[in-house]
């Protein structure tokens, strides 16, 4: 508990520092990090690099060993940005398939923490990948055109920016391009995630709507040389997928992902 203290009082103390360079010196914003991030490496006593698998998880106490993943969800109002966030980071103890698959890795999460701001959510989740402790550290832009200033601290060093629209609002599918050009201001290296959410309201719809939003939804991932994801808060459908899968894009990891493009099923394309 004392830890998660100490680090969303870090986050917080950051957040107003990081906010006042934004709006003093727009270019500070711009991340230059590197395409990919590492794990951290452990040495012992005689000099030499231990395998961090072979680590026991128990060292892992004080936080400095922590290796942040930020990651952006920006989309319109009212189409499940927050609902995704909370079955992610805040959904400990519901079992899933993708769950089973990472225990079975031997990946171990602790519960989600967050930090609430007029028009910011913040909430962190730590995943235990290879012995290392990665921290998920997701940023949720309001999608009211009043707290459209947050975009620029909440785009800067993201490791991803998910772009999320409603599928059974093709209204807010259009709108995605507008919040990817203003996210590219900020952060021109981020991994570029299109997530529709409401998949299983959208599979009620006609047969043809939703041939019409596929294909849309498609092009415009094309445009924007996204991975495509089609998910449900509700029922659990890709949200932890869609994190291994920026996990494994940020530190380069042997993992791929399906793709499926079947009519009624949740699509994945890259």
């Amino acid at each position: 508990m004392f830890e998660w203290d100490v680090l969303r009082l870090r986050r917080f103390l950051r957040l107003l520092c990081d906010n006042i360079l934004c709006r003093s010196t727009c270019s500070r914003c711009k991340s230059s990090r590197s395409k990919y991030l590492t794990l951290p490496q452990v040495i012992d006593s005689s000099g030499a690099c231990i395998d961090i698998a072979d680590v026991s998880l128990a060292c892992a106490e004080t936080g400095a060993d922590l290796v942040p993943v930020k990651i952006s969800l920006l989309g319109d109002c009212r189409i499940g940005k927050t609902s995704f966030m909370m079955k992610y980071a805040g959904s400990a103890g519901t079992k899933s398939k993708d769950q089973e698959t990472a225990a079975k890795e031997e990946e171990e999460e602790e519960d989600g923490k967050g930090l609430q701001m007029e028009g910011l959510n913040l909430m962190d989740k730590i995943t235990y990948i290879r012995g290392a402790r990665i921290i998920h550290s997701i940023w949720d832009v309001t999608g009211d055109e009043r707290f459209l200033y947050h975009m620029p601290i909440a785009c800067k060093d993201s490791s991803a920016i998910l772009y999320m629209f409603d599928l059974t609002n093709r209204w807010t599918l259009n709108n995605v391009i507008g919040w990817y050009r203003q996210s590219m201001k900020w952060n021109k290296t981020a991994i570029p995630v299109l997530i529709g959410t409401k998949f299983d309201d959208f599979v009620k719809l006609p047969i043809e709507i939703q041939w019409t939003v596929v294909e849309q939804a498609r092009a415009f991932a094309r445009a924007m040389s996204a991975t495509l994801f089609f998910s449900s808060s509700t029922h659990n459908i890709n949200v932890n997928k869609i994190f291994k899968f920026i996990t494994a894009k940020t530190f380069n990891l042997p993992w791929t992902v399906e793709r499926n493009l079947k009519l009624g099923e949740p699509i994945i394309d890259f």
